[in-house]
């Protein structure tokens, strides 16, 4: 694993997932986390809550290096809300950290609840989706794709 891939690991694990402190919003209505060791710096903005839609963004000195985008949204509020596709979501993606990895390949499954995340690359160019099935019925899906940044 090379220091780029540890960090957004690192990154990740230490904001939305670890309830770390939000970072003052950097857009008009924007939820921002960020993150920084040594050389490397992590900003994760956001707009929405229950449907949302944001951007990750890595930064080595000034220069981004690294992104990803997603949009995720509850498709059934009868099966699953918002704050409970966040807890299974937060318990899933602690776990896959855990692992020392951030894209999928992965299944959790948290109080009736079965996160599902399929990817296609590395870090280095992917896209992939995460979803909460509730009794065999998707409840919450999300899209995202990403990699490295050049000049």
């Amino acid at each position: 694993m090379d220091a780029l891939e540890d960090f957004i690991i690192r990154a990740k694990a230490a904001t939305y997932a670890g309830d770390g402190a939000p970072a003052l919003s950097c857009r008009p209505g924007s939820h921002d986390l960020s993150f920084a060791d040594g050389d490397f710096r992590y900003l994760d903005s956001y707009f929405g809550g229950t449907d949302f839609s944001g951007q990750e963004v890595v930064w080595q000195g000034d220069r981004p290096v690294w992104a990803m985008a997603y949009h995720g949204r509850v498709l059934r509020d009868d099966l699953i809300t918002g704050a409970e596709a966040g807890a299974t979501i937060k318990a899933a993606l602690t776990t896959l950290y855990g692992e020392r990895r951030f894209l999928g390949g992965f299944r959790f499954r948290l109080d009736g609840h079965d996160y599902i995340d399929i990817v296609d690359g590395d870090y280095r160019a992917f896209f992939g989706f995460e979803e909460i099935r509730v009794r065999d019925v998707r409840a919450y899906g999300l899209r995202y794709f990403g990699g490295l940044v050049r000049e």
